[in-house]
């Protein structure tokens, strides 16, 4: 007879809303039903599944984990510019064993923010951010302002649960107290859920916002900026218009925004219009993050060494410095002579440079799924999928932490646990090391 369970208010950990009201329905260690999940999330959860497979390899060939720990371990006190990366698909108590990887072998840390919201973390560094969480959101924007994001496909329950349709305490007829705004270089498929769908030229962001900045502050602009960006001048008066008479905007600004041309300086163009709106009503900016805990890696990099991604521990003391010590870059050159890589598949996604210096060092890696990074690792662990195996805290996009409550148990460890083994048995190396010396 099947084993029935219901795991009520259950996270989904695939994107960065970070929805913790699903209702999953196991049978025999297999969800069955996901209640609330919209379509990526049902895809997540239904087609999980327990791969039979080693819990830990060693050059390819099957190992114990008592093996693959000590072979690890190895790896990262011997190496002289080792990288820890990935981070942004486990929980927030095995990101915080990653870091103190890091700083025991002096190693640099990256997230995969690196490679997607990274400039958005140099401009609220460089003029802050204005920000609110989901809930306020809901219960209060009267306009909601779309910029380089297409929620429909990324993030699906986003209009519906926070941003459009849902009924708040200062916007009781949900979307009909709202006015959603889409601003885009194409018309994608959030354009039928707004109200006004302004198409811009591709690479023309900055020039918008700086033009958007002016007219809220009364700046007379020439028709002339209208042609340059691609939205007729009197569209983008009545958007600015839009801004200063709403009584809570917000601004949600995706990859659209931040991996164009101008990058955190776009970002920075978007903060700080946000910034000048408070001027005249209450107004917000906010990031749409992808992956389900990535806004969770930055929050745990940034609380341990100051610094929210691409930071290097290699002196003792946190550097930042995008460009240089973030894992695209220092692979690229062929700088690392080691890494560890959590939840993530540069070889997927990296540039060839990249991946060819990748293949030709030494690297640990752990992922509950076989990809091309677990493949050529010099050690791979086989871990169990946060969320669904493991308990723990992740960061939904706004930075607000959210508990996880596991479906089913795996037979494999979770990251947290490989972490610290591995730390423990880097910390006892460097021990004898210094007892040799």
């Amino acid at each position: 007879m099947a084993e029935l369970k219901v795991v009520n208010n259950a996270t989904c950990t695939f994107c960065g809303c970070v929805c913790d009201d699903m209702e999953l329905t196991v049978e025999n260690n297999h969800i069955t039903k996901a209640k609330n999940a919209c379509v990526l999330g049902k895809a997540w959860f239904l087609n999980h599944h327990v791969e039979e497979r080693p819990v830990a390899t060693i050059g390819g060939k099957s190992a114990t984990f008592e093996d693959a720990v000590e072979r690890a371990a190895q790896i990262l006190a011997a190496a002289r510019y080792p990288i820890v990366y990935g981070l942004s698909d486990t929980t927030c108590e095995a990101q915080r064993i990653a870091v103190a990887i890091a700083d025991r072998i002096g190693g640099c840390v990256d997230t995969t923010t690196s490679v997607c919201h990274g400039p958005s973390g140099m401009a609220f560094q460089g003029v802050g951010e204005v920000t609110c969480t989901l809930g306020e959101v809901k219960n209060r924007a009267d306009l909601v302002v779309f910029w380089g994001s297409n929620p429909a496909e990324s993030h699906p329950r986003h209009l519906t649960r926070y941003s459009s349709t849902p009924k708040g305490l200062f916007v009781p007829n949900g979307s009909k107290d709202r006015t959603i705004v889409l601003v885009d270089v194409r018309r994608t498929k959030s354009a039928p859920a707004a109200d006004l769908f302004l198409q811009i030229k591709p690479r023309k962001d900055f020039e918008a916002l700086w033009a958007l900045r002016a007219l809220v502050k009364g700046v007379e602009l020439d028709a002339s900026v209208g042609a340059e960006v691609g939205i007729p001048l009197e569209q983008l008066k009545d958007l600015a218009q839009r801004m200063k008479n709403c009584k809570f905007g917000i601004l949600f600004f995706g990859m659209g925004l931040s991996m164009t041309r101008g990058k955190h300086l776009n970002v920075e163009a978007a903060l700080t219009l946000a910034r000048d709106l408070n001027e005249y009503t209450r107004f917000y900016a906010k990031p749409m993050r992808g992956h389900g805990n990535v806004t969770g890696a930055d929050n745990v990099v940034s609380w341990q060494t100051g610094y929210p991604f691409g930071v290097s521990l290699g002196r003792g003391y946190p550097r930042f410095n995008p460009g240089e010590f973030t894992t695209a870059d220092t692979l690229g050159r062929g700088e690392a002579d080691a890494a560890l890589i959590i939840a993530s598949d540069p070889m997927g996604n990296f540039s060839q440079p990249a991946r060819e210096h990748l293949a030709n060092i030494p690297y640990i890696a752990l992922d509950p799924k076989e990809t091309a990074t677990t493949r050529g690792a010099a050690v791979a662990f086989t871990t169990a999928t946060y969320g669904i195996n493991v308990p723990g805290t992740v960061y939904r996009m706004d930075d607000v932490p959210i508990p996880l409550r596991p479906a089913f148990d795996s037979p494999y460890p979770s990251d947290e646990t490989v972490l610290k083994a591995i730390e423990k048995r880097v910390r006892e190396i460097q021990g004898e090391q210094r007892a040799w010396r």
